[in-house]
């Protein structure tokens, strides 16, 4: 599949989880919403790797550089981080990438 096959998708469910994962930050009951929200943007820091921050930007407003300050260490916290790490995992792979760096947004 090739990235013009993919980016649309790959939009769509970042739009999809940023819906689903809405009010994340005071939802600390439901880590599956920190980790969907975690997801979506690790997703969207391997499309900004890859170059394609401008088509992010014309789906939706992305969070801040630091969602989840002073939570990391939480339950909810590690629960985003994962999910983080596995959205950019994965979009590298589906895209056949290799990232560019390993900072966390």
């Amino acid at each position: 599949m090739n990235t013009d096959t993919l980016l649309p998708r790959l939009l769509e469910l970042i739009c999809d989880l940023y819906e689903d994962s809405r009010g994340f930050p005071d939802r600390t009951d439901d880590a599956q919403l920190w980790y969907n929200r975690g997801y979506a943007n690790g997703v969207i820091h391997a499309l900004d790797q890859l170059g394609y921050a401008r088509h992010v930007a014309s789906a939706l407003e992305p969070d801040g550089p630091d969602p989840i300050a002073g939570q990391e260490a939480l339950p909810w916290g590690r629960a985003y981080r994962h999910g983080w790490e596995m959205g950019r995992k994965e979009a590298f792979e589906v895209i056949d990438d290799e990232p560019l760096a390993t900072d966390l947004r």
